[in-house]
């Protein structure tokens, strides 16, 4: 058993988690051990008790309690780990790539790999990322998430002061985000406004997000209906304008329009029962606009992913109209 030690946060550690910075440096240390620890003090930064999604600063003095793998990966020995991907997995990672400058990259995240590991999930994009850092410094590092069935734009930092100006804009909503879904029903309005507070709410069927106006957070999603096919199901441009937890999906659940796709929110309602659809859940982050941390303005669309597509021509829709269409719906009503 080894004795406390004070570990300094790296340069290139900058606006990374604690939680993902000792995955990192004590890769077998369980997150349910980290979490008792933390809840107990005796993991601290600067002296100070914090949380699991704490952001380090290069210079922080982690506090570490005995572990029984003691020493910390550090210099190479973290390189190596962090940067261990197959070929394959590289491959498919960089064909992905939808901008890349020296500040940020964004790629299309593909539907069915998690962002994040957890408990059981071995193979990542985290885990991948040392197959995007080419001739950079630093390592990329993730500064939003997306559910593991959710395809779309995904951006990230190529170094730390890039992380910190865009976790900052996404936590002051400073960036405008744009999800297309396919929902199972029609909303009865054409274009409107979903507020309705969030919480995770644990149930029979498991923790869900939920509804409820006691303990939620505020969540707020804007929507228009792009196509709809009478009253069986409807493709949406969703706008989340708050950043809550599974908000667009357990958002549309609430207004009876389930995501095609979504048995965790819709159930056998999130389907449409034979008709020769696309495997998986229908929720797409198609575009996405936000402050370059090197000035101006960064807009990135992701191409619409094969499901989707075959979904869309089952039922019709025509995915070279999207843009006219919204357009002429918002421009009915410049104030919304």
């Amino acid at each position: 058993m080894s004795a406390v030690q004070l570990v300094a946060v790296d340069e290139n550690e900058g606006e990374v988690r604690l939680d993902r910075w000792f995955k990192r440096r004590f890769p077998e240390l369980s997150h349910g051990r980290l979490e008792k620890m933390l809840r107990r003090g005796e993991v601290r930064v600067d002296g100070g008790k914090v949380k699991a999604g704490h952001r380090l600063q290069p210079g922080q003095m982690v506090r570490v309690p005995p572990l029984d793998n003691p020493e910390p990966l550090r210099g190479a020995a973290l390189k190596r780990r962090e940067n261990k991907v197959s070929e394959q997995d590289a491959k498919e990672l960089r064909q992905r790539i939808l901008h890349q400058d020296a500040a940020v990259l964004v790629i299309d995240k593909p539907a069915g790999l998690a962002v994040q590991g957890g408990s059981g999930t071995k193979r990542h994009i985290d885990g991948m990322l040392g197959a995007l850092q080419f001739d950079a410094a630093e390592r990329p590092r993730l500064v939003h998430r997306l559910d593991r069935d959710t395809t779309g734009v995904l951006v990230l930092a190529r170094h730390a002061r890039a992380a910190s100006a865009l976790t900052g804009a996404f936590r002051d909503r400073s960036t405008e985000k744009l999800y297309w879904a396919i929902v199972a029903g029609v909303p009865a309005q054409t274009r409107g406004q979903i507020d309705l507070p969030l919480a995770k709410i644990p149930g029979p069927d498991g923790e869900r997000v939920r509804v409820d106006r006691k303990v939620g957070k505020q969540a707020i999603t804007d929507f228009v209906v792009i196509e709809k096919i009478g009253g069986q199901a409807a493709w949406l441009a969703l706008w989340p304008r708050t950043g809550r937890t599974h908000q667009l999906r357990a958002h549309c659940a609430a207004i009876g329009t389930p995501i095609l796709g979504d048995g965790k929110y819709g159930g056998i309602d999130a389907s449409l029962p034979g008709m020769e659809l696309g495997a998986g859940l229908h929720l797409h982050a198609r575009a996405i606009a936000l402050p370059h941390p090197d000035g101006g303005t960064l807009s990135v669309e992701a191409p619409i992913p094969p499901h989707f597509r075959t979904t869309m021509r089952a039922l019709g829709f025509n995915p070279e109209a999207a843009g006219e269409r919204m357009a002429e719906l918002l421009a009915e009503d410049e104030e919304w």
